[in-house]
């Protein structure tokens, strides 16, 4: 029987085999270089070996470019070398999901009046910013099943503008639906920003982790929810979600000078 790989790289690094602990490296600087040192380590303690991989699937961030390309080439290449079939995935849509595990692990703002939470999942896009989205759960206490579906799509802001975002989604949500809401901030970035995200209103937990912290449990989340995402859509190209403008600006050309035209640049 075959095995699931995952491998992120959208905040340090995660890889596990989905049904086993994963191994996470928080530290960004030497994420890329114990990756696939930890790949090997993971499957080897999963009891498997990389003949046994039949599909890979790899965060897509959004995240900050170099380090989630890093994970997204490493995962290409594995899916080739090895046959596997291979599934991209962000990181924001099934936080979700964890979100209400983790609520109903923990029991936190769960009272018995049926509430509705919306998850505002974070990722640290750096200079001051967070990648971003909004997204509906289903309800606590009142038995609605389904899909979480994104309120505010996929994107990146300064936090105050999220928080402006957010709160004006919410009021309009509210008009449409009706009932009590709670919205928790969830993921990387999330504790940096508290004091800020701590405006939004109907606010309940603020908590910095995500997901694929969950250990074994949160692995098999997002590789679920994966799955669920490449059966909807299994064209979605498997590339990175960066959502920034690059850095790199196109050349202008050359000044003109005493009367001659400006040189065209080829390089």
């Amino acid at each position: 029987m075959g095995c699931t790989l995952v491998i992120d790289t959208s905040y340090g690094s995660t890889v596990g085999i989905v049904g086993h602990e994963p191994i996470v490296e928080t530290d960004s600087r030497t994420h890329v270089e114990r990756l696939r040192n930890n790949i090997a380590l993971a499957v080897e303690r999963s009891g498997n070996t990389p003949k046994d991989i039949d599909t890979v699937i790899v965060g897509t961030g959004p995240a900050p470019f170099t380090g989630l390309r890093a994970g997204i080439v490493t995962a290409k290449a594995l899916a080739f070398a090895t046959g596997a079939k291979l599934i991209g995935h962000n990181i924001l849509e099934p936080q979700a999901q964890w979100n209400l595990i983790r609520r109903g692990g923990a029991g936190s703002a769960d009272g018995p009046k049926a509430q509705h939470v919306l998850t505002l999942a974070v990722n640290d896009a750096r200079r001051k910013q967070l990648y971003f989205e909004l997204c509906d759960g289903p309800l606590i206490g009142g038995g609605r099943e389904g899909e979480p579906r994104p309120i505010i799509a996929m994107d990146i802001d300064y936090p105050a503008s999220i928080v402006e975002r957010v709160n004006e989604a919410v009021r309009a949500w509210r008009e449409r639906t009706g009932g009590d809401v709670v919205v928790d901030v969830v993921g990387h970035g999330a504790g940096r920003y508290s004091d800020t995200l701590s405006a939004i209103e109907h606010a309940g937990d603020i908590v910095d982790e995500s997901v694929l912290d969950g250990g074994e449990q949160g692995l098999s989340v997002f590789a679920g929810d994966a799955r669920r995402a490449y059966e909807r859509d299994p064209e979605t190209p498997v590339e990175p979600l960066y959502l920034r403008r690059p850095d790199a600006q196109i050349p202008a050309p050359l000044k003109h000078v005493l009367n001659h035209a400006g040189a065209e640049r080829t390089a």
